[in-house]
Order: structure tokens, then C-alpha cells, then sequence
């Protein structure tokens, strides 16, 4: 995890039923309170600068950065097409960001119990599954700004910043996937470890942060890209996950090293390829239910280009006219963020998992108990 969340990342787990404000911390016998994110610069490359370069003279990708921000992947609807903030929507996109954080990071009464916990704790938690205070999340807390402009979205194709609809066949496949795909607790499941989500398991993230596409969540943002002549490491703080890119000498080669379609991977099978001073990765082959929106069989162009000291710009494009009726094409700023990153000890898959089914296993014993029981006022069955 990163610096801030990996010193108190066995404190979380405890205190993940507290009310959701920010955690107060406790030093030399006095509470305070965590303190606020610092805002995001807004870097631009100076003028005359030029990208680095390896050793071995391609672009230098290599580093910590963060996609933290408040922007989303779709567009809100008061933005219309417009894909650049004015001053007066980043102050009130900020300003509430700020007014929010200011309201959870309030000190936390111990004395709460689970049903204290209010109806909501906003970004759509609810009641118990407020979880972690904010003291223990890192969603960021400024808009995304690529070579210092403000975007209202992630998608800027379609026009609108909206996700296409998907065709009548695509949505019909993904809501049979949907159907039969594991729920969350308490919906009556749990006859195995395999009826648990992949990111319950500890297997992978949840959401799409080691992608691809690659977009943030509400916390653990940071990646790690080392890079050699040969491939691009790029190490997800989520789930710790690591995207191994083979490296080709153009698009040419890069799709005669695929792997065959038989083999189905959850991040896909990547190839990437050098294009002046940008990466560009090709990824297909996902498992079944693991591509974009559950598009599997949507080959994913992701681009990385260094644009200042500071930043590189991310962008990622679908065209499967199978899966979507328009193009998709989004960007994203990856920030330069100090270390170290810490490991992301996934805890749940090691000690919830055992306790979740041998819930299940109780409460199978009491339907059986309460199904043998003779019903109050029945006749009994006539004896032969």
C-alpha cells in the first residue's frame, strides 16, 4: 500500500465497523485527527522539455504514480459535451470534496455502536457497510487535470462522456454472466470458496484498478512501472496484482506474440510496442466475465506518455462494434507520488472466508432443524 495506508493497515480491519468519519488517532495519550490530503499540483511541462529515456533510449515510464482524483469515468449531466472545467466548476467540485472531508474527519465516538451508524456516509455506502473511516481511504480530492487542464470526465468519446450502450446481444450475455456471478454477503450463498468474488478471495481487484482499463478506486490508487528491454512490470497496489507487458518491435509483431484464444487470462494476454514517446499496449484474450463491462472479447489499446516531470497521460480505447454500438476512448492523469509502496495484505481471503461458510454451514443446520420440527396445531400424518 501506499506510505499513508500501509503503517496502519492492521489497525483498518477492526475499525471497519466504527461510524464513517475520519479515524482520530491516538499519540502520546492524545486524539487527533488525521489531516487532509494536500490538493494536486497542476503540472506542465516547461517549455523545450522532452520526455527522458532509458539506458536503452525508449521513453522512461518508470516510477510511483497515482490516478486518485474526484473526476469520474462518465461525465455528470450538467457538463453536457463540454470536456473542460471552467475555474468556477473546479472551485464547486473541490469545495464539496473539501466541505465532505472536513465532516468525516471529525473524531469518532467510541461508544457507537453498529446501530448508531447513520443511513448513509456518502460516495453510496450505507448503515455497517460504511466500513473504514476516512482516515483510511485515499479516493483524492481535486479533478483530474492532464498537462494542466481540467477534465469533466475520464470518457471523452463518446462526445458526451457517457459509456455507449451495449448491443441487444452484448447486454443479454452480461446479464446472464450477472445472474449467475456471485452477490455480496448475505444473499444467501457460500456453498464454496468458488461461490465468493474473485476480489473476496483475494485473487484480484475489485472494480477495474489493474484493469485493463486501468481507473482508480476508493483507495490503494498507486502503480509501480519498472520497465526492461524486453517487458514493463506494472505492480497494482489493489490486491498487489502485476501486469506483465512482452514488448514487440512494432504492432506487426506485437500480434504474432499473442498467445493463442485458447488461453483466457484475467487481465488478458498484453503486448505492448514503443511509438515515438509513447507506450502502447494491446490486450486480449480475457477470461470469461473479466473484460470491460464485461466485454471479453473487446481487444483494449492502452496508451502511457510521458507529457512533464510529473505526469504521465493514460488513455485507454475500445472499438467492438460486438460489444458497444460507439467507439470508446477515455483519458486519465497518472500522478508522480512518493514511496515506498507497501504490500497490500489482503485479509479477508485468509481469515473471513472460513468464517463466512462455516456461517453458511450453521445456518444450513438450522433450516434443517426448523424444517424437522413438527408445525404447531397440524394433524399428524395416519399411520399406515
Amino acid at each position: 500500500m501506499s506510505s499513508k495506508l500501509g503503517v496502519a493497515l492492521l489497525a483498518a480491519t477492526a475499525l471497519a465497523m466504527l461510524a464513517p468519519v475520519a479515524l482520530a488517532q491516538t499519540i502520546d495519550g492524545k486524539r487527533t485527527v488525521a489531516a487532509p490530503q494536500a490538493k494536486q499540483a497542476i503540472p506542465v511541462a516547461p517549455p523545450g522539455w522532452m520526455a527522458p529515456k532509458t539506458a536503452w533510449g525508449v521513453p522512461d515510464l518508470q516510477g510511483l504514480w497515482s490516478n486518485a482524483t474526484v473526476t469520474t469515468l462518465e461525465r455528470p449531466p450538467e457538463y453536457g459535451d463540454r470536456m473542460v472545467m471552467t475555474a468556477a466548476d473546479i472551485a464547486n467540485v473541490e469545495g464539496a470534496e473539501a466541505a465532505y472531508r472536513a465532516d468525516a474527519q471529525k473524531a469518532t465516538d467510541p461508544n457507537l455502536k453498529t446501530e448508531d451508524l447513520p443511513a448513509s456516509c456518502g460516495r453510496g455506502f450505507t448503515g455497517a457497510n460504511c466500513g473504514y473511516n476516512s482516515f483510511w481511504t485515499e479516493p483524492g480530492n481535486a479533478v483530474m487535470r492532464i498537462n494542466g487542464e481540467a477534465r469533466t470526465s475520464f470518457l471523452i468519446e463518446p462526445k458526451n462522456g457517457k459509456m455507449p450502450a451495449m448491443t441487444p446481444e452484448a447486454a443479454a450475455a452480461r446479464s446472464a454472466r450477472m445472474a449467475a456471478a456471485p452477490k455480496g454477503p448475505d444473499f444467501g450463498r457460500g456453498d464454496n470458496p468458488e461461490s465468493m468474488t474473485l476480489a473476496e478471495r483475494c485473487l484480484k481487484d475489485f472494480g477495474s484498478s489493474s484493469g485493463p482499463p486501468m481507473m482508480p478506486l476508493l483507495y490503494n490508487n498507486t502503480y509501480q512501472i519498472v520497465q526492461t528491454p524486453a517487458s514493463v512490470m506494472i505492480l497494482t497496489e489493489m490486491v498487489h496484482d502485476v501486469r506483465i507487458i512482452t514488448l514487440a518491435a512494432s504492432k506487426a509483431d506485437a500480434e504474432k506474440m499473442l498467445r493463442p484464444g485458447a488461453i483466457k487470462q484475467w487481465m488478458g494476454d498484453s503486448v505492448g510496442w514503443y511509438e515515438g514517446d509513447t507506450l502502447v499496449v494491446e490486450t486480449k484474450n480475457f477470461r470469461p466475465g473479466q473484460g470491460f463491462r464485461g466485454a471479453d472479447q473487446a481487444p483494449i489499446i492502452e496508451k502511457w506518455r510521458k507529457v512533464n516531470d510529473q505526469q504521465i497521460a493514460y488513455s485507454f480505447e475500445i472499438n467492438d462494434p460486438k460489444s458497444f454500438v460507439a467507439p470508446i476512448k477515455a483519458e486519465e492523469a497518472w500522478n508522480a507520488t512518493p514511496g515506498p509502496l507497501y504490500e497490500y495484505a489482503c485479509a479477508e481471503g485468509n481469515y473471513a472466508l472460513p468464517h463466512i461458510l462455516a456461517g453458511e454451514r450453521k445456518a444450513d443446520e438450522d433450516a434443517a432443524a426448523a424444517a424437522a420440527k413438527p408445525v404447531k396445531g397440524a394433524k399428524p400424518a395416519p399411520k399406515n
